[in-house]
């Protein structure tokens, strides 16, 4: 089942862009101004994790913090723009699982949301492409039972191709996402993808889509 991630966080254009990043990466996420409402989302919503920004109106994030973990086992990556080691600490003594400092990479708070998760055992620990499959929490690939040696960059692009399996994704989005940056040359991103269809060999598993981007999948069909 696809984890569920609660963002809470005033500021509309970042609630937007991680709900969206959330969603990319394969979660099933959705977004609140505040937390006026996080009793009944907490019932309803049942997220897996909460991502909390600590200057909030109305409740702040450590009083909504001190809410999640007593109607809850969600996890909690908390968000402020404040770097003071005291409300880092407050936050991780007060049962916060994480804590990422404003402003940050997208990709990074997507990469905190699911190692937090994989630790709670929220999040599957392999994934299947037809005779793929892919640990990357173990750094493990095989390919028709035989393992499948790829660099630390590889597997990134793999683990993220593989999250968004059967849908299209640009080199824009994997640049953001694998390596946490947009202003890369493009054609990093089609070294990295011929240099991983190789090693993983045929049938092809990693398409082409003529001026979209790439998709995983292991229908086999032709590039269009």
């Amino acid at each position: 089942m696809t984890a569920r991630v609660l963002v809470v966080e005033d500021a509309e254009a970042i609630r937007t862009a991680v709900v969206a990043g959330l969603g990319e990466a394969g979660f099933g996420a959705t977004g609140r101004p505040d937390g006026r409402s996080l009793e009944d989302d907490l019932a309803t919503f049942r997220p897996d994790l909460v991502v909390l920004d600590v200057m909030l109106p109305g409740r702040d994030g450590f009083a909504l913090l001190d809410v999640v973990r007593r109607h809850s086992d969600a996890g909690v990556v908390m968000l402020t723009a404040r770097d003071a080691v005291d409300d880092r600490l407050r936050g991780l003594h007060g049962g916060a699982d994480d804590y990422v400092v404003k402003p940050f990479a997208l990709a990074e708070l997507v990469a905190r949301v699911t190692a937090v998760l994989r630790r709670m055992g929220r999040t599957p620990t392999t994934v299947e492409v037809g005779d793929l499959v892919i640990d990357a929490a173990a750094g493990t690939v095989l390919r028709r039972g035989e393992p499948v040696e790829l660099t630390a960059t590889e597997l990134r692009l793999l683990d993220y191709l593989a999250a968004q399996r059967g849908r299209v994704v640009s080199k824009g989005q994997i640049l953001t996402r694998v390596w946490g940056y947009t202003d890369y040359d493009p054609n990093l991103v089609e070294v990295h993808v011929s240099a991983l269809r190789r090693k993983l060999g045929e049938p092809r598993l990693v398409h082409t889509v003529r001026g979209l981007g790439y998709v995983l999948r292991s229908d086999g069909e032709a590039e269009t």
